[in-house]
Order: structure tokens, then C-alpha cells, then sequence
């Protein structure tokens, strides 16, 4: 989508017509910008995946409920969980547990 740099209006698009190249022209002021018939990459930029650190604090799991479900880490029985809205409103809500096992305290997540 093209905006109009003058008045903001949405620029529409107008097909090439006996010589002339295609465009993008504003409806409502005299604004028109030439297609190139090249695309340009102006920069290249290496998308990295972070890794999600999923932090619920050591004091928090006394207060929080607990659970009888395996750690993936350790398989300890017990850990508490908390839910959260993370996602649209229609889907369900993420599950974020951590181990009860004090020598792992890992955290993950499941839905």
C-alpha cells in the first residue's frame, strides 16, 4: 500500500497505457509516482530467532497452584502453573509451568 506523501489520500494504481509505465496516482491532487519496472533491496537484514525466557519468580510459586504433571527436564510430578491471554481472544489461554523440583526450576509452557 501507497499513501500519498501530499494530502495522505490511498494511491491507486493505474495500468501502463501506450508507452507509458505503470503508476500509482493520488485521486484527489495532482500527486503521481512512477513504477520501476526493478525492484530495489535497500538493506539486508539476517532475521535472528530469540529465545523466550519464560520468568515466573521463585517466591510467586508458594502463592501460585500447584499441579500433578511431569517436568520435561527432570520428570519430577509437580509444578506450578500460571495462564495467560497471549494469543487472540478466541483461542484459549497459554499455560506457563515451573518445576517444584528445587534442584530444576524449569519453566515451559503448553497450551
Amino acid at each position: 500500500m501507497e499513501f500519498c506523501p501530499t494530502c495522505g489520500n490511498f494511491l491507486q494504481y493505474e495500468l501502463p497505457h501506450m508507452g507509458r509505465p505503470a503508476r500509482f496516482f493520488c485521486p484527489t491532487c495532482p500527486y503521481v509516482c512512477q513504477i520501476e519496472a526493478k525492484v530495489k533491496i535497500k538493506k539486508k537484514q539476517r532475521l535472528v530467532k530469540k529465545e523466550a525466557s519464560l520468568v515466573i519468580p521463585e517466591k510467586d510459586t508458594e502463592n501460585m497452584p500447584k499441579i500433578d504433571v511431569p517436568c520435561p527436564n527432570c520428570s519430577h510430578g509437580k509444578a506450578a502453573f500460571q495462564q495467560h491471554q497471549i494469543r487472540k481472544a478466541d483461542e484459549g489461554p497459554t499455560t506457563f509451568y515451573k518445576c517444584l523440583n528445587e534442584k530444576c526450576g524449569h519453566q515451559w509452557s503448553g497450551d
